[in-house]
């Protein structure tokens, strides 16, 4: 890719919510009787944790023309995310999630997404030649649940392609978006052609190749023409494959306020890493380590570190910030 016309680190391409965080502990939802809200939805999540750690952010999404856009609007300019491609609509409605905090081990979540607004996105000429000026883009399986997002995605992600863009998606299942898991496994092959990078844990990979074993999914992956693979394994760590090799990382032992938004986490920390041109190890680590913060607090967006807090709890496994891979 020409540097030169390189204006953006990162376009992400997805979904923003509002979400409710019980400030009960250890209460059942249904009892909960007071709830802190933040901005939620796993590309906006990962949208603010890229940024907090100095990247240069640009997200495309759609809310509900509502009394909730703006505080989610100002969130999002007040942690420096480009926000001018996040449409309102009207008729649909933000994404709502409320969710139980009961460390370390439940946490359930209510999502109302009937007629959600993001998956409203709409793709023109401005938002194509904006995602081209950028040297990643990403995107996640819930935007291709339903139309026109769905579409959308799928021109996004061939446009960023094609112009040598590394592309990603996370898998992101939510049962709630999708009639059958089995669809959305069915729209994430589809785009495979056109993505570089693959995140996702077991499960959702087992959505999307029928394998159960992690080995095995990420080479029914890298098959379909991914370059790289990380299967995220819970408690037991996160393992990342390349057609010419494989690594681990095991997780890092933090305790447990809201386990929502690791998955979050470690995709910012992760990625911000592989587009400074760490190695994967160290990539592996990074991502381990912002969600070890993530964990350590309420909330997804609010929860992401920033560089300092990650060179503290990696002290000197840390590695120096180096400039951008492509």
């Amino acid at each position: 890719m020409d540097q030169e016309g390189i204006q953006l680190d990162v376009c992400v391409l997805g979904r923003i919510g509002y979400d409710l965080y019980a400030e009960e502990r250890h209460r059942p939802l249904a009892e909960v009787e007071h709830f802190s809200r933040h901005l939620g939805g796993s590309s906006a999540n990962i949208a603010v944790g890229l940024a907090r750690l100095g990247l240069r952010v640009g997200l495309i999404s759609a809310v509900g023309k509502d009394a909730l856009a703006n505080y989610l609007l100002g969130f999002l300019a007040a942690e420096g995310v480009e926000a001018q491609f996040v449409r309102l609509v009207e008729g649909y409605n933000t994404s709502l999630c409320l969710t139980e905090v009961s460390p370390p081990e439940s946490f359930p979540q209510v999502f109302y997404r009937r007629d959600p607004a993001d998956s409203q996105v709409v793709i023109g000429p401005a938002e194509l030649d904006y995602l081209r000026r950028a040297r990643m883009f990403v995107t996640n399986g819930t935007s291709l649940s339903a139309p026109p997002a769905r579409e959308s995605t799928w021109q996004a992600l061939k446009a960023a392609h094609e112009a040598g863009l590394r592309t990603v998606l996370d898998i992101d299942f939510r049962a709630s978006s999708w009639s059958s898991s089995g669809q959305a496994g069915e729209a994430a092959r589809a785009v495979l052609p056109w993505v570089r990078v693959v995140l996702g844990n077991q499960d959702e990979l087992f959505l999307l190749t029928g394998e159960r074993e992690a080995g095995l999914q990420a080479r029914a992956v890298l098959a379909k023409g991914a370059d790289l693979v990380v299967c995220k394994l819970g408690k037991d760590g996160v393992e990342a494959h390349t057609r010419d090799r494989s690594c681990f990382a095991a997780p890092i032992p933090t305790p447990v306020v809201s386990a929502i938004g690791a998955g979050d986490g470690f995709a910012a920390g992760f990625l911000y890493a592989l587009d400074r041109g760490w190695t994967l190890e160290e990539c592996l680590r990074y991502g381990n380590a912002a969600a070890a913060i993530v964990v350590s607090r309420v909330s997804c967006s609010d929860a992401m570190p920033r560089r300092e807090e990650l060179a503290e709890l990696l002290g000197s496994a840390a590695p120096s910030v180096s400039g951008p891979s492509a």
